[in-house]
């Protein structure tokens, strides 16, 4: 791992004095790779840990922590565990020996940690419901026709519903939700639509398509 001054060193031997990559390897003794990184970037070295710091005193009592912390998602926001207050826990009823900015930048770092993404695979009634465009080929007075379908799911029941339109445009996206609510009875809580993305908007409208 090279220092600031001696990346200073290779740069000036390139830029300054005009020698090679290899002549500048030869006589600092680096490999070539090492000079070349030293001559795209003079600022210091970055380290980078492979595997996380030892915790010898707080080991023992990480379990803990993350169980604390996995519970707090199902309490009020004000009633949730700070480090100090996961840190005083610790000391009255485990015994804890260690310091609390220990215990405070565990805690910091178990939330930063990326959260995994679940999609419910158990429904409540009336609760959810899909929706989706497809195609199908239909014969329309003797000629083979394209048509696009709008699907609509609930995910308790299975029930389907669809209703054939001539585009995937917003205005097919709104009247086959409306033809499905009516199909349905009601309007589910969530509706998941697959497959849509944000195609173009501006201050006064948006547009879904498919």
């Amino acid at each position: 791992m090279l220092n600031v001054d001696q990346k200073e060193q290779i740069r000036r031997a390139f830029f300054i004095e005009g020698k090679s990559i290899r002549q500048i390897a030869r006589e600092r003794h680096h490999d070539r790779r090492t000079v070349r990184a030293a001559i795209r970037d003079a600022g210091p070295s970055r380290y980078k840990l492979t595997q996380p710091r030892p915790r010898p005193v707080l080991g023992p009592f990480v379990a803990i922590i993350d169980e604390w912390l996995a519970g707090d998602q199902f309490s009020p926001p004000k009633q949730r565990h700070t480090g100090r207050r996961i840190y005083h826990r610790l000391v009255e009823e485990k015994s804890y020996t260690g310091g609390e900015s220990t215990v405070r930048d565990y805690v910091r770092q178990h939330r930063a940690r990326p959260r995994p993404v679940f999609i419910p695979l158990s429904y409540e009634p009336g609760e959810d419901a899909q929706a989706d465009f497809g195609e199908a080929m239909v014969i329309m007075k003797g000629r083979p026709l394209t048509v696009q379908l709008f699907v609509g799911r609930l995910c308790f029941s299975k029930i389907p519903f669809l209703t054939a339109s001539p585009n995937q445009q917003q205005e097919a996206l709104f009247e086959g939700h409306d033809k499905a609510f009516d199909f349905f009875g009601g309007v589910p809580h969530t509706v998941c639509q697959r497959n849509a993305y944000v195609d173009d908007c501006d201050t006064r409208s948006i547009c879904i398509c498919d």
